[in-house]
């Protein structure tokens, strides 16, 4: 008796001889299909990969379509959001609105970026948004940059070095990605002065840390996490009188980007108050209670403005055409705060009622063969860590686990992203739009039996 082909006696052939070659796989009508919207050497390049992954696992050929597919599926694709979290620094933060939308694509080609119709000559980009954000926060002047992080630089730069800014040592926060405002101080060639304690700081302590090199004062919201108990920090408004007095700049990072008093924001400190009180410059960002694009907001006096403006490093952090045709959009919503809270989709599932994410869960529990439960949302995007914010979820059946569920859900197209508590797969439904709710059901059935 003779071995059988790739083994000894008795043994199964081994799959990988029935691997076919990379030119055979392309003639392949699953995958030819593929090549004639994409680059051929693109759709190579996956067989190759699927084809070199195949053999390492000793498998054979079937489903190496739906593999060469998955590899040409782009990086960032759209996603469910599913975990309760309405800004999910993760998933991209604030949902842009139709309308902010609709301008990026229409944005997209050749546009009135730097060029003025009305003169034929040279424009400015500043001027798509600074309109709105003057109306909205009573600023006298305003301009936009890639992120808030952004912004803070460009205001150091512009107002204090190489001077020295001074700062509560209770604000010298970390924000996302391990950056560190102390960094963000020296990148900006400011030497900082730290005043205060961790938990208590006096209008005093900044008055007797300014000297003949302070060139700012600096407030920066601690806006993803809270001090609570033995507590001080000193207001906008007697930072101001300060700064006033001693003929500093005042620059205040709020961070996530409340435009005003009040609504989902809550007791957040907003900018048209900022503005209010003195500060030259206010800085804050547009993705995520403004509920826009990435982008980085200063907004404040002409002079501090102009300054920011002129000085190099705003080349570097300009915006591009699409995000601010997004962001033109956004602020031009929320010139109508009424419009805004219905169009805008942050503000939208922020102020959404309790009845209405249980009915929304309840519909999607019924179709799911799941069962609606009370959850408690948040926030997220390093805004207003406190807020616990009423919500409802499908948990779903997990007869495999529900590590083995979760990992279903996020290979889907496009993936779903859930939560796991207390050994169950949460749909939190905070999040979800009713176009994404009504869609989990037939997308889900394969991942659920």
């Amino acid at each position: 008796m003779t071995a059988a082909a790739g083994g000894p006696a008795g043994a199964a052939p081994d799959p990988r001889r029935r691997l076919p070659s990379v030119d055979a796989a392309l003639r392949e009508p699953e995958i030819a299909a593929l090549a004639g919207s994409r680059p051929r050497a693109l759709v190579a390049d996956a067989v190759r990969a699927a084809l070199a992954r195949r053999r390492e696992a000793g498998e054979g050929p079937e489903g190496l379509g739906d593999e060469v597919a998955g590899r040409l599926r782009p990086s960032l694709r759209p996603a469910i959001n599913a975990t309760g979290v309405a800004l999910s620094t993760n998933l991209g933060r604030a949902p842009l609105a139709p309308e902010a939308v609709a301008a990026a694509v229409a944005a997209a080609g050749y546009c009135t970026l730097e060029w003025d119709p009305a003169t034929g000559g040279r424009g400015s980009r500043h001027v798509h948004v600074e309109e709105h954000l003057r109306a909205l926060t009573g600023a006298e002047a305003a301009c936009a940059v890639n992120t808030n992080a952004g912004a803070v630089l460009l205001a150091l730069v512009a107002l204090c070095a190489p001077g020295e800014a001074v700062v509560s040592r209770g604000q010298l926060v970390e924000i996302g990605g391990g950056f560190r405002v102390p960094e963000i101080l020296a990148a900006s060639g400011c030497r900082l002065v730290e005043v205060g304690t961790t938990n208590r700081t006096r209008a005093s302590d900044y008055a007797a840390a300014v000297g003949p090199q302070t060139r700012a004062l600096l407030r920066v919201h601690p806006s993803n996490f809270r001090q609570l108990g033995f507590t001080e920090e000193v207001g906008i408004d007697a930072l101001a009188a300060l700064a006033r007095q001693r003929g500093l700049a005042l620059v205040d990072d709020l961070g996530s980007g409340a435009l005003r008093p009040g609504g989902p924001a809550g007791d957040e400190p907003d900018a048209r108050t900022s503005v209010a009180a003195g500060a030259d410059l206010v800085c804050f960002s547009a993705d995520k209670l403004l509920g826009g694009p990435q982008a980085g907001i200063l907004v404040g006096t002409a002079a501090a403005v102009a300054r920011a403006r002129e000085h190099p490093l705003m080349r570097a952090l300009r915006l591009d055409k699409l995000r601010l045709a997004a962001l033109e959009a956004t602020l031009a919503l929320h010139r109508d705060p009424r419009a805004a809270a219905r169009r805008v989709p942050a503000l939208a599932m922020l102020g959404e009622d309790r009845g209405t994410r249980r009915a929304r869960a309840e519909r999607l529990a019924a179709a799911l063969g799941g069962e609606a439960v009370e959850t408690v949302g948040r926030v997220g995007g390093g805004a207003l860590p406190l807020a616990e914010l009423p919500s409802w979820a499908v948990a779903l059946p997990a007869p495999a686990g529900p590590d083995a569920v979760a990992a279903r859900l996020r290979a889907l197209d496009p993936p779903v992203a859930c939560r796991i508590s207390r050994g169950r797969v949460l749909l939190d439904v905070l999040a979800l739009s009713d176009a994404d709710a009504g869609r989990l059901p037939a997308l889900l059935a394969p991942a659920l039996r």
